[in-house]
């Protein structure tokens, strides 16, 4: 039976969120208007279409921005699916999938779907065995084109990081950009899974995982309210180097969905954070601190985060002293991001670091 769905970044998330604004009257969605996301949005002004044979008439910007996701089912075995980089017709179920997105391949994952096509990359142990068993296809930010064309893909989907690729990549197969719009992250992750569950004809079993991320985000804010531990300030170290990010940003889970008061104004250019000195986490003085290590998640030599945040100005700060300095998973926050599995570890992590013992499930990645 044949049957049409358009899958909309305006969901659930997004209504939740609205009616969560009215009722408590933040500012943070402000801000997160307002901020960048791997650059400014994409509206889809890029479009085209992919022919049958694969070779697609789509134009690129070659831009790294995300957008509006929707994805509709024409009932004759194909899938049209607007992005952030055009418009693109894929067909229905396809078999030999190329991604270059971990937070789509964790939705994948998470419904059942193994892509057969994924670049060098560092994976979480959730991811591992699904990499060991596909196709390597190059680096995330260069892809190995002659090994995609020879492998002939019936779909390849793309990331931020890949991005510049997408012009070449079309004209190998149909290809289309799931990138996490970072101005309203939540909304795009919905978009993206259910333009995910409409190409692999697995609808319900997105709805399902959304649902339940749903119910935990709620008892995470219940959570955390009611802990009442302070504000918080996320930081990103990076070859000894640390970067602040606030709300609207890459990392806003935590303030714009999850409820945690935020400890600065902290400034984000697209996918960059904010440098910042150790001073600056003293004056600001954050109750809770989360750490995200780069050098961790991407597997390069480099100072540990916590040996880098070991001095005096970052011990004196309310966050060390209560031992609420909290290490997230580098893999998931850095690298994989927002997919059907990862998001629900992410959102546990942050309780659990918060509140010790959360109450929002049994599946957290961290003890801390």
């Amino acid at each position: 039976m044949s049957f049409t769905r358009t899958s909309s970044p305006v969901g659930r998330f997004a209504r939740w969120r609205m009616m969560l604004m009215a009722f408590l009257g933040l500012t943070a969605l402000v801000t997160l208007s307002a901020c960048g996301g791997d650059a400014s949005t994409g509206s889809g002004s890029s479009t085209g279409a992919t022919s049958p044979a694969g070779s697609s008439s789509s134009t690129s910007s070659g831009s790294s921005n995300a957008g509006p996701v929707s994805a509709t089912d024409n009932g004759n075995g194909t899938i049209t699916v607007q992005h952030s980089q055009g418009t693109t017709e894929v067909p229905a179920n396809p078999e030999k999938v190329f991604v270059f997105d971990l937070g789509v391949m964790d939705t994948m994952n998470a419904i059942g779907v193994k892509p057969a096509g994924v670049p060098e990359a560092k994976y979480p142990e959730s991811l591992q065995g699904i990499a060991e068993g596909a196709e390597k296809i190059g680096a995330m930010k260069e892809p190995d084109f002659e090994t995609i064309a020879t492998a002939a893909p019936d779909l390849i989907i793309t990331s931020g990081r890949t991005a510049e690729a997408y012009g070449e990549l079309s004209k190998i197969a149909p290809t289309v950009n799931l990138a996490v719009d970072m101005k309203d992250p939540l909304a795009s992750f919905e978009a993206n899974a259910q333009a995910i569950g409409t190409i692999f004809g697995k609808t319900d079993a997105v709805e399902g995982k959304l649902e339940g991320i749903e119910g935990k985000i709620e008892d995470a804010r219940s959570t955390l309210k009611e802990a009442d531990k302070g504000s918080g300030l996320i930081v990103l170290t990076s070859a000894g180097e640390v970067t602040a990010y606030g709300a609207g940003s890459r990392f806003g889970l935590i303030h714009d969905v999850l409820g945690v008061p935020t400890a600065a104004d902290v400034k984000t250019e697209g996918a960059h954070g904010e440098s910042i000195s150790f001073e600056y986490i003293a004056e600001t003085n954050p109750d809770l601190l989360f750490v995200v290590d780069r050098d961790a998640a991407t597997g390069e030599g480099g100072q540990a985060a916590n040996a880098v945040l070991d001095n005096d100005l970052v011990n004196g700060t309310n966050a060390a002293r209560n031992g609420d300095i909290i290490q997230l998973d580098p893999t998931n926050w850095y690298i994989v991001g927002y997919g059907l599995n990862s998001l629900p570890q992410m959102i546990d992590e942050v309780v659990n670091g918060v509140v010790t013992e959360s109450t929002t499930g049994t599946d957290a990645t961290s003890d801390n």
